[in-house]
């Protein structure tokens, strides 16, 4: 599929597809495994098509290893950049795992109070944005073409 307007509801609709699929690093395949950037990425590709950059291979530990704001500066890229608070359902929302760690974690958001994520050890699941998770949002994002 490629859409030039995609809605907040098919982002969702394509997300939730996602619950249960298998932590994976570096995966991306529904139902078969996935880390938290491989489910941004599927979504990105139900929703809008081809991905407009692939990942290079990178290790559990690329963002202590390396540095730099990786995962932030490729969001800058691909997504229009929001203020963390005026999230919606459909939204990508990036966290730090720790004050002064680099951004390593992505998500999507499913409402005001819930997000979709791909975390080590878990399958793909629906979780509440519990207070821990606010406190480590560092910035949220909006797929292009979001109607």
């Amino acid at each position: 599929m490629n859409h030039s307007v995609v809605t907040r509801a098919a982002l969702l609709e394509e997300a939730r597809s996602w619950i249960g699929t298998p932590y994976r690093h570096q995966a991306s395949v529904k139902g078969v495994g996935c880390d938290c950037l491989g489910l941004v990425r599927g979504v990105w590709r139900g929703c809008l098509g081809a991905e407009p950059e692939l990942p290079p291979p990178y290790a559990p530990d690329w963002a202590e290893a390396g540095g730099i704001e990786t995962l932030q500066q490729a969001a800058l890229r691909h997504l229009r950049s929001l203020p963390s608070a005026e999230f919606a359902a459909g939204d990508v929302l990036l966290f730090r795992y720790r004050d002064g760690c680099l951004a390593k974690h992505v998500a999507i958001a499913s409402a005001a109070d819930r997000m979709i994520h791909a975390h080590d050890g878990a399958s793909v699941c629906e979780i509440a944005i519990t207070p821990w998770w606010r406190r480590r949002l560092v910035q949220a994002f909006s797929f292009p073409a979001v109607q």
